[in-house]
C-alpha cells in the first residue's frame, strides 16, 4: 500500500503506461484522477481500479487543451483535497502513418503533430498543477520520455526524438525551478524555527 492516502492525477489513463500506472497506484491505496479522451476505455479503467478496491474519478477530457487541463486540475484538487502526484503519460509516435519516417520523409504537419502530441499536454498539466503543489508544499511530477529522446532509437522519427528530448529537457529545467522553491521553503522553515 505504497500510495495509501495519496492522490494521483494521470493523463492518458485509459491506455498503455498511463492505464498500468493508474491500476498500480489505485490498487495500492491511491486515489486516481484519471484523464483520457476515450470515454469507453476510461470507464473500463475506472472499473478495473474499483474492482481492485481503489478509488478513481474519470475525467473525459482532451489533455492537449488548455481550458480542459485547468478545469481537470481545479476539480481534482477540490474533489480530493490535494494532488500529490501528476503523471504526464500523453505521448507516442503512432499518430502519423509512418512512425519511423526519416526527416526527409516527414511533412511539416507530421513534425508539428508529433511535437504537439508529446509536449503540449505535459506542459499544460504541469503548468496547472504547480500552484496546487506549491500551496501543499509537496508533490511529485512524473513525465514520460523515451530512449528516443536521447537519439538512441533507430526506429523512431526525428520528430518523435525531438519531442521526447524536449520532455527530458523540460523535466530537468522543472527540477531546477521547483527544487529552488523547495529549498527556499526549507530555509524559511529553518529560520522560523530558529526565531
Amino acid at each position: 500500500m505504497r500510495f495509501k492516502g495519496k492522490v494521483a492525477l494521470i493523463t492518458a489513463a485509459a491506455s498503455g503506461i498511463g492505464r498500468a500506472t493508474a491500476n498500480i497506484i489505485g490498487g495500492e491505496g491511491g486515489h486516481i484522477a484519471a484523464v483520457d479522451n476515450n470515454r469507453e476505455r476510461l470507464e473500463a479503467t475506472i472499473a478495473e481500479i474499483a474492482a481492485s478496491g481503489g478509488v478513481a474519478h474519470p475525467y473525459n477530457a482532451n489533455a492537449l487543451e488548455a481550458d480542459a487541463a485547468a478545469r481537470v486540475v481545479t476539480d481534482a484538487a477540490n474533489r480530493f483535497g490535494r494532488i500529490d502526484i501528476l503523471v504526464n503519460a500523453v505521448g507516442g509516435s503512432t499518430i502519423i502513418d509512418k512512425p519511423g519516417a526519416t526527416t526527409e520523409e516527414l511533412t511539416l504537419a507530421e513534425w508539428q503533430a508529433l511535437l504537439h502530441f508529446n509536449l503540449t499536454g505535459t506542459f499544460l498539466f504541469t503548468h496547472a498543477v504547480i500552484p496546487v503543489m506549491k500551496r501543499q508544499k509537496s508533490g511529485k511530477i512524473v513525465n514520460l520520455a523515451s530512449i528516443a529522446g536521447r537519439g538512441k532509437s533507430v526506429e523512431s522519427s526525428s520528430a518523435y526524438a525531438a519531442a521526447k528530448g524536449g520532455i527530458i529537457a523540460f523535466t530537468t529545467k522543472l527540477a531546477h525551478e521547483l527544487g529552488a522553491v523547495r529549498h527556499q521553503c526549507q530555509c524559511h522553515r529553518a529560520r522560523h524555527h530558529a526565531d
